[in-house]
């Protein structure tokens, strides 16, 4: 329990009464000198009154006052013991204790302090952690789509050709995109990672979004990687843009990881020969888009809708008989998540009568003061 609300001030606070507080360690110092003294004192006039030698009365003086400041040193040394090793396993890589918090007093504010501390260097663990898994994730994709292009290549599977060097390039072009990003993602919690917002015609960019994702299947089908991903060529991609001519304003870059993602999730979950569907609608705002997957699965159920774009969860739905795969990192939906609140949009689950449906809202172009 905390002492308080003095227990929680800042440290370097101004504290109250003149700067002085009533529980601060100076205070308390204090006090076991005016106690020492008016115990000796009150014993000096006991004996007076009662005649008693005065080597009694200095033998007292001393064990009543060596009882009260073992007391008090022991209130002192405790917590600082209590920090030490705290301390000691924070600087081990422990940074799951902390220290109790329950004083008013300058120990209190140490308290607040390596606590505050260990929340720190935690959340910054787990973010380093987190970045590795982040980037190993998106770089699966165009890693897998350069394999298959070669391997065709050197099987005899296909040919040389400018049109299949040009889709090798292409996936070279996006892994080199991928790793630029990898500081862009160091930045992610500050909020400085850029957009490079631009107008895109939507229905060609989601048709070449597709056709990677089944040449990326097909690949996966063939090749035991054991990362989690979807080795699915039963299922069929379906795409619904209405109307044709319809343009967005958003970073195609960052899309790209909404829609990869939130179509190898569902493509996860569909049934055997089950069908995803890809929607895309003109949005209320200018340049501004409507983007909903929805497969044909078992569903989320709603009692974790709010957990879904977690990182590192992978759910607990049941997964379709010959699914293909093992639920992922549970990374894609968070990383989805993440692209889409770049843009300052929206993303979540949305009701359905059959399977889960994802719902993304994209702002578009600011809207022009008035």
């Amino acid at each position: 329990m905390s002492g308080g609300p003095a227990a929680r001030r800042n440290p370097g606070e101004p504290e109250p009464w003149g700067g002085v507080s009533p529980f601060s360690i100076k205070t308390k110092l204090g006090a076991l000198v005016v106690i020492s003294v008016l115990i000796t004192t009150g014993l000096s006039v006991i004996a007076v009154h009662t005649k008693t030698e005065l080597r009694f009365i200095t033998v007292f003086s001393m064990i009543a006052t060596l009882l009260i400041t073992q007391f008090v040193a022991h209130s002192l040394t405790a917590p600082l013991d209590e920090m030490t090793a705290v301390a000691r396993s924070i600087s081990q890589g422990d940074y799951t204790r902390r220290v109790r918090d329950n004083r008013r007093d300058e120990l209190g504010d140490l308290a607040v302090t390596i606590n505050a501390m260990a929340d720190e260097l935690e959340a910054q663990d787990r973010q380093r952690k987190e970045l590795v898994a982040n980037v190993s994730h998106e770089l699966r994709t165009p890693i897998a789509g350069l394999r298959a292009v070669l391997e065709n290549i050197v099987d005899g599977v296909t040919q040389a050709d400018p049109e299949t060097m040009r889709t090798a390039l292409k996936q070279t072009e996006r892994l080199g995109r991928l790793v630029e990003t990898l500081l862009d993602l160091s930045r992610l919690d500050n909020g400085v990672v850029p957009l490079k917002q631009r107008r895109f015609e939507v229905w060609p960019y989601l048709s070449g979004v597709l056709k990677e994702a089944n040449m990326v299947a097909s690949v996966r089908a063939g090749i035991a990687t054991g990362s989690g991903s979807h080795t699915r060529t039963d299922v069929h991609l379906h795409l619904d843009v209405s109307p044709p001519e319809l343009t967005a304003h958003a970073d195609p870059e960052r899309i790209h990881q909404v829609v990869a993602n939130l179509i190898d999730n569902a493509v996860k979950h569909s049934p055997p020969h089950g069908r995803v569907t890809v929607k895309a609608r003109r949005g209320t705002l200018p340049e501004s888009l409507e983007l909903e997957v929805l497969d044909e699965g078992p569903g989320i159920p709603k009692s974790e809708w709010h957990r879904v774009f977690e990182r590192f969860n992978r759910g607990s739905a049941k997964r379709p008989p010959g699914s293909g795969s093992d639920g992922g990192t549970g990374l894609g939906l968070a990383i989805a998540r993440w692209a889409v609140d770049l843009h300052g949009g929206r993303i979540g689950v949305a009701e359905s009568e059959r399977g889960c449906r994802i719902l993304v809202t994209l702002p578009g172009l600011p809207s022009a003061p008035s």
